[in-house]
């Protein structure tokens, strides 16, 4: 099995032994999904692909056991998740364990040397190509609690909970803020009314507790673990109750159903554009809605999200159009 992205074609070419290594935060390759090595992934839907071969794979809220005797860490776009990954390696792997970091270019693999230089660990590059770098350093205990990454602000009344890993870390973006302000019009007054209600890609969970506040009945669903835990701790800061969950969209729902879907999908997959979840939370919202149930999402205006409303719905609203963002709501007949 030959590796597919250029990160792994770049690794498959090394003569390290990776048997029983770490691959952290890794992106989906079938030469990593057949080898060697074991998963550490922020991300439920690689999670579920190697769990589904029967592979070991876990979370970073789950821990590593036993110590692997090294490991790889795909450098994401983010620098502040990258940074984060570096402290949480250090912080729970031990002391003189082998770490590559592997990248690409425009991803900024390169800034990877700052990074260890200013947690005082030593670099060297091992290799490039495929406008990759691939460099090599060791563990060690730095000092810095990988928890300290977790912040707190105030938003639309909140206290929210976030974390480099979630959309939109530290500050309410601009599409839901456009969502929230048409979330009252389309949902029920009353709060024995609101009812069951699912907060699908659910951030730092702004939405989620926005909803509970005003008596729905909520789920939570993302595909990021990190975004699960800021939901989970954004809820207990407002001393709110909901059931938050990873998921990659429905998989982890069954056949439940709601009387609302609220969303703001997500489109990108690290840097590149990716339609798929949000095809998939649309074209499979009526299966998961009462009858008369609706979904409310907010998208990128330039997004194709009208065709798939209309083949899902056969109708739809634009309920707000600020020229950037759209604010659509259909109802299941």
């Amino acid at each position: 099995m030959s590796a597919e992205t250029p990160v792994c074609q770049l690794l498959e070419r090394q003569g390290t032994d990776y048997r029983g290594w770490l691959w952290v935060a890794p992106p989906r390759d079938a030469w990593l999904e057949h080898g060697e090595g074991r998963l550490l992934s922020a991300d439920e839907a690689v999670l579920a692909a190697w769990r589904a071969r029967g592979r070991p794979a876990h979370s970073p809220f789950e821990g590593v056991d036993p110590a692997p005797p090294g490991a790889v860490l795909f450098w994401p776009k983010s620098h502040a998740l990258g940074e984060w990954w570096l402290l949480w390696l250090c912080a729970h792997l031990p002391p003189g364990t082998p770490l590559q970091l592997v990248g690409e270019n425009q991803g900024g693999i390169k800034r990877v040397l700052k990074a260890l230089a200013a947690l005082g660990l030593g670099c060297r590059k091992l290799d490039s190509a495929r406008r990759c770098g691939l460099y090599a350093t060791r563990l060690d205990r730095v000092g810095i609690d990988p928890d300290e990454a977790w912040t707190t602000f105030e938003a639309a009344g909140i206290r929210l909970v976030s974390h480099p890993g979630v959309f939109g870390h530290g500050k309410l973006d601009d599409g839901t803020r456009l969502l929230l302000e048409q979330l009252p019009a389309c949902l029920a007054q009353e709060p024995a009314a609101v009812g069951q209600v699912l907060d699908l890609g659910c951030g730092d969970g702004i939405l989620a507790a926005w909803l509970a506040r005003r008596g729905a009945r909520v789920t939570a669903v993302d595909v990021g673990h990190f975004a699960v835990e800021a939901t989970r701790r954004t809820l207990a800061a407002n001393d709110l109750e909901g059931e938050v969950l990873a998921s990659d969209v429905y998989t982890a729902l069954g056949e439940r159903r709601f009387d609302a879907i609220v969303s703001n999908p997500p489109f990108h997959q690290e840097r590149a554009i990716d339609y798929g979840p949000a095809g998939r939370l649309i074209l499979e919202a009526p299966d998961h809605l009462h009858p008369g149930g609706q979904l409310i999402l907010v998208a990128n205006a330039f997004l194709p999200y009208p065709d798939l409303l209309e083949r899902a719905f056969g109708a739809f609203d634009i309920l707000a159009d600020d020229r950037r963002f759209r604010v659509y709501r259909a109802i299941k007949g």
